[in-house]
This record gives structure tokens, sequence and C-alpha cells, in this order.
């Protein structure tokens, strides 16, 4: 298994076909073959060069659109302002003249709706995260056990009971079993305050 080839070592036949009708070529035909000084190589490198040529136009095109495309968006990016910079300092106090001044008054309003847009968007989640963190700050997400004296009892007479029956803890089946039920009761008195 596995030792063997998975193709015949027989060599290669030759297949002949014949045909009952013969095949006739006009003379035109076959001197103009036998005059072409295209030969098999020579059409498949002609092939190749074509392909080639094609390929580096395509590749120059969308080299092109991808200068284009970066230019756009420098421009865009250089014209927006920098949010993270203070509203107060404007690039004409920098030294830097103020180019969109210079673009016309129908951008420079368009983009002062732009701004007061984003400031809008900014502030109503600015609003919604303080909102929430009120909710969540007057709802108290963590409970702290050890305040309800019924679940601390019956923490320690578990523990009492697995002391005393350190060798049988199965015999403690009862206080686990109250144990189970008074954090059962602290969990749906903590959902009923949540859900409320």
């Amino acid at each position: 298994m596995g030792q063997g080839t998975s193709k015949s070592s027989s060599p290669s036949t030759q297949h002949v076909f014949t045909s009952d009708t013969p095949v006739r070529f006009s003379q035109e035909l076959i001197d103009a073959l036998q005059a072409s000084p295209e030969t098999d190589s020579t059409r498949a490198k002609d092939l190749e060069l074509h392909i080639q040529s094609r390929v580096n136009a395509e590749l120059s095109r969308l080299e092109a659109e991808q200068t284009r495309t970066l230019r756009e968006l420098e421009e865009h990016i250089s014209a927006t302002p920098d949010p993270t910079t203070d509203s107060s300092h404007t690039p004409s106090q920098s030294g830097v003249p103020d180019q969109s001044a210079s673009k016309g008054g129908r951008d420079q309003g368009a983009k002062a709706d732009g701004d007061k847009l984003r400031d809008l968007g900014r502030q109503s989640v600015q609003n919604e995260i303080e909102e929430l963190r009120q909710k969540l700050q007057q709802r108290k997400l963590r409970e702290d056990i050890s305040g309800d004296k019924a679940v601390e009892k019956a923490k320690q007479d578990v523990v009492t009971c697995l002391r005393l029956n350190d060798r049988r803890p199965l015999d403690c089946y009862k206080e686990v079993e109250a144990f189970k039920k008074e954090v059962g009761r602290l969990e749906k008195n903590f959902l009923g305050r949540i859900l409320e």
C-alpha cells in the first residue's frame, strides 16, 4: 500500500483519429500559413506582452485613482477643524492664514452648520451618559450580603454544622437548604427593586 505509483508506467501511446470524409483546405490558406513568420512561441510571447501591457495600464490607472482619493481626503481633513483643540484657538491667531474665509461664504456656512450638528450630537451623547450614571447610582447594583441578619445566621449554621460533621458533610442538608432559602429570598427582593 502506498508503494506503487498511481499512474501506469506504460509509455504514452499515440492516438490517431481518422475521418471518414477527407479534410481539405484551400491552397490560399495553406500558403498563408506557410508564409507567416509567426510560430507558436512568437504568438505566446506576443500574447504575454499584450497581457503585461494591459496589467501595467490598469495598475497605473488604479495608482492615479488612489493618489486622487488620497489628495481629496487630505484636503477634506485639513479643511475640517480639529475637535481636540480649544474652540477659542483659531487658525488665524496662530499665524497661519484662515483658508476657510477665502473659499467663500457658502462653504463656510455649511461648515458652521456641520459643526453645530456635531456639537449637538456630542452634547446629547454626554447628556445620555450622565443620565445613565445617575440611574446606576440610584440603584445599588451590589448588595451587601453581610447586612442581612437572616442570611448571616444561615451561613453561620452551615459553617458550624460542617465543622461538627467534617467526615459526614451530607448530614448538613437541612442547614444548606435553609441557607439556599434565605439567599433566594434576598435575590428575589433585589430583582424586585431592579425591575421596578
